[in-house]
């Protein structure tokens, strides 16, 4: 282990973008810190404990941002909903867009502009929101009531939120792995203390005479944080390995010979992006609905789309992560154009014919993996649920099955980021270590 770190650090390239990368989460962190101009967040930070579930997940991935209503108080989740219409519009939605998505590098190139302008709008339209809603959930929250008031607070949490899209996009060019997915993974990991201290405190301050007792409850929730861990390490490490032969070639004077190679099927190929867009979407209308407390319809909605309170929200949270899973899982692998690839290249899979049929074989294959895939994506988003019922912790605990597979697929990709690099360059990586 030892010697795999020494590696990482002989390597300038290596070194340099994970210096890169550290750096950029400091300010972010350093970020997370700075208050928003009119605002007073200390009677926002008490009422917002006691909500269950509304803002708790979004304040857990914006590292505390939220209840503190500081500069990125709304992450980057404008960014990630706007990716998931955008991605949504261009499955033959806007020709224009399902066109680009075809074009390659410079297609998307073109769809990553209308993303990032996408995030402004968003922004914009979900900063007046908030700053609205807090004002009449907690009165006096802002410090004014015109409208130049208004637009300072929405132009520095539209600033916010633009530059740690520009951030995830440094990281993800000059750094190691994905940008977005490591700001998310800072922020949930920089909550680890707060939410560590939730939990002791409801175990050993409430019902102080059973010590012994919340000591097995403690002991247990580590022991299954620990089983979500290795779940989550197993099912990101399986592999579906399809046989593909090629066929012998004449280039030139040259004959070579068919080889025989392997498609590399993951079981779960979306990674934790659905989990992110379905909390996306569950999310948003809660977030609008606690903006008015006293109304029937919000109440409503309050109570049947939280995921953790309610059988309507749960069903309709793993229905989105299934759906999600698969619609990612064929984003990034399209049988069609695969099995079209294949053929043009002389390759087949041994006892399919080319073309259609190897087409039809590849999407069997595909949806069986990410039916299993799905599934366990469902059950460990699921688990904080039984945690918080069976232990009795607060509803504002979030560190379970949905932050934890953030947290680990995440920390599993930036390990084969840097894997690869030091297998590149000749040196031993960690799996193989």
């Amino acid at each position: 282990m030892f010697e795999v770190i020494g590696n990482i650090f002989r390597l300038k390239e290596l070194r340099m973008r994970i210096i890169f990368t550290l750096l950029l989460l400091v300010v972010f962190r350093i970020g997370s810190f700075i208050p928003v101009p009119n605002t007073d967040a200390n009677q926002l930070r008490i009422i917002l404990d006691q909500k269950q579930g509304v803002f708790s997940l979004f304040n857990a991935f914006s590292g505390g941002a939220i209840s503190n209503f500081l500069i990125f108080a709304m992450g980057i989740m404008p960014y990630i909903t706007s990716s998931i219409i955008i991605q949504l519009l261009s499955m033959d939605v806007i020709p224009t867009f399902a066109r680009w998505a075809k074009e390659g590098e410079l297609g998307r190139h073109k769809l990553a502009q209308v993303t990032r302008y996408g995030t402004i709008l968003l922004s914009i339209i979900q900063s007046i929101g908030l700053s609205m809603g807090f004002n009449k959930m907690v009165p006096g929250f802002v410090k004014g009531s015109g409208f130049t008031t208004y637009a300072l607070i929405s132009i520095t949490l539209t600033a916010g939120t633009a530059f740690l899209m520009w951030l995830g996009e440094q990281i993800t060019d000059k750094g190691i792995g994905n940008g977005i997915s490591i700001l998310i993974f800072a922020g949930i990991v920089s909550s680890i203390p707060v939410q560590t201290q939730k939990v002791l405190q409801s175990l050993f301050l409430q019902n102080s005479g059973q010590t012994f007792l919340k000591i097995l409850e403690l002991i247990a929730l580590f022991l299954g944080i620990v089983l979500v861990i290795v779940g989550v390490i197993y099912v990101q490490q399986g592999v579906r390995k399809i046989t593909v032969q090629y066929t012998k070639r004449i280039v030139g004077r040259k004959m070579y010979s068919g080889q025989a190679t392997h498609i590399p099927l993951k079981l779960n190929s979306a990674g934790v992006i659905p989990v992110i867009f379905a909390l996306s979407i569950m999310l948003f209308p809660q977030t609008v609905a606690s903006f008015w407390p006293y109304n029937k319809v919000a109440n409503w909605v309050l109570k049947n789309f939280s995921y953790t309170q309610s059988s309507l929200g749960m069903t309709l949270y793993s229905l989105l992560i299934m759906a999600f899973t698969f619609f990612y899982t064929y984003v990034q692998i399209n049988p069609l154009q695969l099995a079209d690839q294949m053929k043009k290249n002389g390759a087949f899979i041994p006892g399919i014919r080319p073309g259609k049929n190897t087409s039809a074989y590849l999407t069997k294959i595909m949806n069986r993996l990410t039916l299993t895939g799905s599934i366990f994506l469902v059950l460990v988003s699921i688990l904080p649920i039984f945690f918080i019922n069976i232990l009795g912790l607060p509803q504002s605990v979030q560190i379970g099955g949905t932050s934890l597979l953030i947290v680990v697929g995440v920390a599993l990709e930036m390990m084969k980021n840097v894997e690869s690099q030091l297998i590149r360059k000749h040196y031993k990586g960690f799996m193989n270590s």
